[in-house]
């Protein structure tokens, strides 16, 4: 691999380890974390040494989600003084398209990948397990499909890979609210498969469960995950593209900037519908 910021590569046997870095104790997704993902996951699925992959979080969290006041920055820049205009629009919807190709890296790995979370998953960092074939928690695990408390429709893939994980009626439950769950609801929903005592158990629950995965005939596993994603893959695929236009239309509003400004003072917003 090459020299990563926002990602640690681990190989031990047939099983790699991928750790979320930060920046931040949470674990935020900035700009380096969307360029470096797919750089990792594409060589994981080259590298015929490599047969599983757990993915996890450094510290006390596994994400916080997306860097906001990172993007947050680049948005403003972006929109500018043009904010009707065709140009910022489409290039925003070229961001977002890129983005969600970086989380479909983690989906479509040739090698099953186990995530093992504990501390807080919100956001972007639930779009990344939800591109996982299993995931473990730890009992103090928290989860938040929290776009909507920011004024922002779910665009990286949980609002589409998460129907076939925890059915429609929960997801919908968690994406037009952006409540937070514990792990024992995750786990009663179906959003993780196990909930162990702690981190370093959940941790050693995913790599127990790549072990057993590499164990098996490669091309099997590798076939039994293709025809798994087969029919679900063309509806991802345009749901995530319908999105993508969604948000370059729509994302830019008062709503927004609002949502940013009170995250940043730390109170609540007040939402217009502007």
């Amino acid at each position: 691999m090459a020299e990563l910021v926002s990602l640690r590569v681990r190989q031990e046997a047939a099983v790699a380890e991928v750790t979320l870095l930060g920046p931040g104790k949470g674990n935020l997704l900035g700009p380096d974390f969307w360029t470096e993902l797919p750089q990792v996951f594409t060589e994981l699925d080259r590298d015929e040494s490599v047969r599983a992959v757990v993915l996890t979080g450094s510290g006390e969290h596994f994400s916080y989600g997306l860097d906001l006041e990172a993007f947050a920055r680049r948005w403003q820049d972006m929109f500018s003084g043009q904010p009707g205009l065709a140009g910022p629009r489409t290039e925003l919807h070229r961001e977002i398209r890129a983005m969600q190709d970086a989380v479909s890296t983690v989906a479509e790995c040739r090698k099953p990948v186990v995530a093992a979370v504990s501390g807080w998953c919100i956001g972007g960092g639930v779009d990344l397990i939800a591109a996982c074939d299993v995931r473990y928690a730890s009992a103090q695990a928290r989860f938040s499909v929290r776009e909507v408390r920011m004024a922002i429709v779910a665009d990286l893939g949980s609002l589409h890979r998460l129907p076939a994980i925890i059915g429609e009626g929960h997801l919908r439950e968690l994406a037009l609210s952006g409540k937070d769950v514990d792990a024992a609801e995750a786990a009663r929903i179906g959003l993780v498969n196990q909930v162990l005592p702690g981190p370093q158990e959940s941790l050693r629950a995913a790599h127990e469960f790549a072990r057993q995965v590499a164990a098996n005939p490669p091309l099997t596993v590798q076939g039994v995950k293709q025809v798994l994603d087969a029919e679900r893959a063309s509806r991802v695929q345009i749901g995530l593209k319908h999105v993508a236009a969604w948000n370059a239309a729509f994302m830019s509003s008062e709503d927004l900037i609002e949502a940013v400004t009170a995250f940043a003072q730390r109170r609540d917003p007040e939402f217009t519908g502007r």
